[in-house]
């Protein structure tokens, strides 16, 4: 794509951003086109997003200048930004889930008539803005019953409306399916041939070579480079990203799967509607193993963990764990019996947002002697066992009374790594484990994965990520509409056979 070098609509000049005595961005100079989708690229506490948020208004430098369209701005909010011709999608949105699509879009900037909000002028902005970026969204839905990925486009919408022609998105990707990110990917190209300029802070190598023009690539504070994209490889933007040669194919070797430690007969659960989720699912699992579930988001697999780990009331069925019957035990006798699990939502089963790192820790075993005695907790040991953790993790920043809430989504998620895998169970539940995590710690979580199954744990690892799930697996089921349809041996399948039973293309494995 030829841009006009001449022709920009954002300059940030030696941009410097301290909190306390930690320095998140340090003299970071960023300039973006008109109409070019420009990635930036950083590992998790990198800066990228501190750097966005002062673009957008949110945070001010503590030193550095910001032009947009060649005019010098000093933003004391947000709301100057979107005046400025800026918008942002957070990586988690910001929308109000009782209300609709409409009144969601149009909130704060509502058609009036006299006093009142004309609610029809409104409708009738949305649907002609939406079929202008060939958005299909039905604007009376409300927020609580659509899609995540369509509450993304419903964020896309609210800034387009507000007439923002420099869109930034914060780790657009992390929550959708693969089917959502294909179709996001087309609404940014299309975007951008609009004329839209769109920055994308992100650290998935694989988008960002199908999108983007160019990137730059954030490292401890500082830029380290920008690049044009076409002529630049996923490795090399893997390795100037973490500063180290990064590889994500991992020789795992062959499995040498025992005993068969978990399995699970004819379950059945409803989800919170009261709709059936499982329908008589069978599955085993093997010491020694990694036993990946493949499937399209929505077809039971929230509801399979929440059985398994004590989170919700199985309707019939069995679960032996290890020769016992564990369905519907409590989650703490779950975990004492040695599966632990990391959560498919860090932000909803995985945290508590409002405590401390060293809290969220803590979270599981603060009962037991080490931790408490008599009710009273033992400060010194969990500060001792947090910091530990934080340094074996790589948690940032080093701060283990930060609230998990103020962290990025990536070290929120490097938290619960490091109290779940710490306690070595027996069986781990994996449920998407790397979502909104960089190459270097994806690099990490498939190694440690691997090591749990070397060691002879088990592993059942419940991704969307179908390229993760074909590395990983040693076996692999396919999951449709609540039941397991087939089970594979990873090294006798391909995508293409695992896409069609995904999709349903086959019946039910008898």
């Amino acid at each position: 794509m030829e841009i006009d070098n001449k022709d920009l609509v954002v300059r940030m000049e030696n941009i410097t951003k301290k909190f306390g005595n930690f320095v998140a961005n340090d003299g970071i100079d960023l300039d973006i086109r008109r109409g070019e989708i420009h990635s930036l690229l950083g590992e998790n506490g990198a800066g990228k997003t501190t750097l966005m948020n002062m673009l957008y208004g949110m945070s001010s430098p503590t030193s550095g200048e910001i032009y947009i369209n060649n005019e010098k701005k000093e933003f004391k909010d947000s709301n100057d930004a979107i005046k400025a011709g800026l918008g942002m999608v957070h990586q988690h949105f910001m929308l109000i889930e009782p209300f609709t699509v409409v009144e969601n879009i149009v909130l704060g900037m509502e058609p009036m008539k006299g006093i009142k909000v004309d609610i029809k002028k409104a409708r009738e902005d949305v649907i002609a803005l939406s079929e202008k970026y060939g958005f299909k969204i039905d604007p009376d839905a409300k927020i609580q019953d659509i899609s995540v990925g369509t509450q993304q486009k419903v964020e896309i919408l609210k800034v387009l409306y507000r007439g923002a022609d420099i869109l930034i998105f914060d780790e657009p990707t992390a929550v959708l399916t693969p089917q959502e990110i294909t179709e996001l990917i087309d609404i940014i190209k299309n975007l951008s041939k609009e004329g839209k300029s769109i920055i994308i802070i992100t650290h998935k190598l694989k988008e960002i070579k199908q999108m983007a023009h160019r990137c730059t690539i954030i490292r401890r504070g500082k830029k380290i480079k920008t690049v044009n994209v076409s002529d630049i490889s996923e490795s090399e933007l893997a390795d100037m990203m973490v500063g180290r040669s990064v590889h994500l194919d991992i020789n795992k070797g062959d499995v040498r799967a025992g005993e068969t430690i978990l399995e699970i007969k004819n379950l059945c659960a409803r989800d919170f509607r009261n709709v059936k989720k499982l329908d008589g699912l069978n599955l085993d699992v093997k010491a020694g193993e990694i036993h990946g579930i493949a499937g399209v988001d929505g077809n039971g697999q929230s509801e399979l963990i929440e059985a398994l780990t004590g989170l919700k009331v199985a309707e019939s069925g069995s679960i032996l764990f290890k020769g016992d019957e564990i369905i519907n035990k409590s989650p703490r006798e779950i975990i004492e019996r040695g599966i632990n699990s990391i959560p498919e939502d860090r932000q909803l089963r995985g945290l508590v947002l409002d405590f401390s790192v060293s809290e969220n820790i803590i979270l599981k075993n603060y009962y037991k002697d080490k931790y408490s005695k008599n009710g009273i907790l033992n400060f010194k040991n969990i500060e001792e066992y947090a910091t530990k953790l934080e340094d074996d993790y790589d948690i940032r920043p080093r701060n283990i009374e930060r609230l998990a809430g103020e962290l990025s989504g990536g070290n929120q998620q490097k938290v619960i790594l490091a109290r779940e895998i710490s306690d070595d169970p027996d069986l781990l539940i994996s449920a998407q484990p790397t979502r909104g995590l960089d190459v270097g710690a994806i690099e990490y979580i498939r190694k440690f994965l691997i090591n749990q199954r070397n060691k002879g744990k088990a592993v059942l690892l419940i991704s969307f990520e179908l390229d993760e799930i074909m590395a990983l697996s040693d076996r692999i089921s396919v999951i449709y509409n609540g039941k397991i349809l087939k089970t594979f041996d990873a090294k006798k399948t391909n995508e293409s056979e695992i896409g069609l039973y995904m999709a349903g293309g086959k019946n039910e494995e008898k």
